[in-house]
């Protein structure tokens, strides 16, 4: 190859670091470009997450308290809120709404359960032979009892579904009316299947709490609805038509407080599947 002069040599030089450069800022802009994109799903995502967290309207925020102000459908929520209690563990959603409930529609019934397991040996060391100082209601330990699926088994001990050894922990909706009426109540469960209605589910709660004496325990997965977690149960204790919403009381405080959920919200969390079928609701009456 023949030289070149140095100045030519120089100019070809510069040429090739300008190239560089240039390929090196290509690169750089495509990786931005990129990177914003990603950022942009992301947010995008997110914002979609936030608005329907945003259509859950707690219970303590002012306007919270002015839907169940207004409400008209709300006969159930003072006796829930006055026998309300948390769940003492993550596996005791069922139960805790179970024994609301319970003792809302059974509280003054003569054949009230005594629930002995939480008195320790010593705390009875001083208590006379024939006192009982337990207080005669359900408790979300005693109410396992009477149904059909075993406490080890709602805390994850293996048992058979559809031929199959699984850990089912907690309740499935169609175990937890079993129960429910193996406690002493009436109940009528709706699993809500592709076949069920917004509208017809919306007419069914709202009329059941217009009522007195009869009371709801829905089961939806949180997911669903824009909460963090998996499957859960708690008692509906109102409905405000101006917003089309109702109050779930959930018993885990921990992880949500009460809030007033969209109709459609509501739905789209029961309508989804739990092991052998769809979530769904129960209503529950008085003896």
């Amino acid at each position: 190859m023949a030289l070149l002069p140095g100045s030519l040599q120089g100019s070809y030089a510069f040429s090739g670091k300008l190239a560089a450069t240039s390929r090196l800022g290509a690169g750089l802009a495509l990786a931005l470009l990129l990177g914003l994109a990603q950022l942009s799903e992301t947010f995008a995502q997110d914002t979609r997450v936030a608005s329907t967290v945003q259509e859950l309207v707690p219970f303590s925020s002012d306007e919270g308290l002015a839907r169940l102000a207004r409400s008209n459908a709300k006969v159930d929520f003072p006796a829930l809120a006055n026998q309300f209690e948390p769940q003492s563990n993550a596996a005791f959603c069922g139960p805790t709404s179970a024994a609301i409930v319970l003792n809302a529609a059974r509280g003054r019934s003569a054949d009230l359960p005594r629930d002995r397991s939480r008195l320790r040996a010593e705390d009875l060391q001083y208590v006379p032979n024939n006192y009982d100082p337990t207080i005669p209601r359900f408790t979300q330990d005693n109410v396992i009892t009477k149904g059909q699926k075993t406490r080890a088994q709602v805390l994850g001990e293996p048992l058979a579904i559809n031929g199959k050894q699984i850990k089912d922990f907690g309740y499935q909706v169609r175990q937890l009316d079993e129960m429910l009426k193996a406690n002493g109540v009436s109940t009528r469960l709706t699993v809500v299947d592709d076949t069920k209605t917004e509208q017809d589910i919306r007419a069914e709660l709202v009329a059941n709490l217009q009522r007195r004496g009869d009371y709801i325990i829905v089961s939806y997965l949180r997911e669903a609805v824009g909460q963090r977690g998996a499957g859960h149960i708690s008692p509906v204790g109102a409905y405000d038509a101006e917003s089309d919403s109702f109050l779930v009381l959930d018993v885990n405080p921990a992880s949500a407080g009460w809030v007033w959920m969209p109709t459609k919200t509501l739905v789209k969390g029961m309508r989804t599947f739990d092991t052998v079928e769809n979530r769904g609701y129960i209503l529950i009456e008085s003896p």
